[in-house]
């Protein structure tokens, strides 16, 4: 390694800014995967940890630290949060800790497509605080396509469905662009949401929101019949009666009672999607079928339900937490041809 090379300060990375989680490529390799998660000290507001330490802390601390999620319905919620959690996370990649100087980067960062110029500036402004020179933006329908392996500029309409966190992200892609879209705010999150409202309505059971999440991991279903389900899922939590810690059993079958409402506006809007879609784009989406990437798309038998109410196939895309970052460091990679897919 030359001297010149040591001093070359520019690293490039691909950020997948996501409501649950972060995950950062580097060098084509998914080098960070931590959850989107900052545990701060209220006295000093200095950060204690972020990611799956901040995690372990989640709905556990005392008075004196409080746990931030700074993305809210996959944009900035909180933005001096936000900024800590991305720098904190870029330092813990392996080749730029041991920099003497702080190196500038130049960086990719998905968005959700029904994002505002606002909320747009303001992951451009949290990224150039943390030493990056060049900002570029790409919709994630758009990076989890590339992630899939689809051939976005082909003249010929694909439909992807990213379920996130903290939107459902649903778009007919064609020649680079997307050619309609439909974001809306019910993915993962209000899953876990249902799972604790239905926790404490049919059990009188009071559950966090981390055992709502295992809870939607190990026994999550979109559907109430499934070939091989899941074996029926121990869940502690406080008896709202007497106030004493309980354990109950809930079944895949309970779970797709109490996600039912939120599937239902899912589908509600890809049926809306697909009308909005002109007629030879829908007829290219009838021949390919529909992808579903993001970690919402996981849930048991979703894929079996979308496709009985579109009458299409759906399928699922390998590695579907990883979709939208492989897509992102793709266009990393490749910058000058994907150049105008991005903001």
């Amino acid at each position: 390694m030359g001297i010149f090379n040591f001093f070359d300060l520019t690293h490039e990375i691909a950020i997948d800014l996501g409501t649950a989680n972060t995950l950062i490529v580097y060098k084509d390799r998914v080098v960070v995967d931590e959850p989107s998660i900052v545990a701060i000290n209220r006295t000093t507001n200095k950060v204690i940890a972020v990611g799956k330490r901040a995690m372990q802390m989640h709905e556990k601390t005392h008075e004196n630290i409080k746990t931030i999620r700074p993305l809210k319905d996959g944009v900035i919620a909180d933005f001096g949060a936000s900024e800590q959690m991305i720098r904190e996370l870029v330092r813990t990649i392996p080749n730029l800790k041991s920099r003497f100087f702080s190196p500038s980067l130049r960086m990719v960062i998905c968005i959700p497509s029904g994002i505002t110029q606002v909320e747009e500036r303001a992951v451009k402004d949290s990224a150039e605080q943390i030493g990056a020179k060049e900002v570029y933006l790409i919709h994630e329908p758009m990076a989890a396509a590339i992630g899939i392996g689809i051939d976005v500029l082909e003249p010929k309409g694909n439909m992807i469905i990213d379920i996130g966190g903290g939107t459902t992200e649903i778009a007919v892609l064609a020649l680079g662009g997307i050619v309609c879209d439909k974001s809306i705010k019910v993915a993962g999150d209000v899953f876990t949401s249902d799972i604790v409202y239905y926790m404490r309505t049919q059990h009188n059971l009071f559950v966090g929101e981390r055992t709502a999440e295992k809870i939607k991991i190990h026994v999550g279903s979109a559907v109430e019949e499934l070939e091989t389900p899941p074996e029926d899922y121990p869940v502690q939590g406080r008896d709202l009666m007497t106030g004493k810690p309980k354990q109950i059993t809930v079944s895949s079958k309970e779970i797709a009672k109490a996600l039912n409402k939120s599937i239902i506006q899912v589908e509600d809007a890809v049926m809306q999607a697909l009308a909005m879609t002109p007629p030879e784009l829908a007829a290219d989406i009838y021949n390919t079928g529909i992808y579903l990437a993001g970690g919402g798309s996981m849930l048991r038998g979703l894929d079996d339900r979308i496709s009985k109410k579109t009458e299409l196939p759906v399928y699922v895309a390998e590695d579907p937490l990883r979709a939208v970052v492989r897509g992102t460091g793709i266009a990393l990679k490749n910058i000058e041809s994907f150049s105008f897919l991005m903001k």
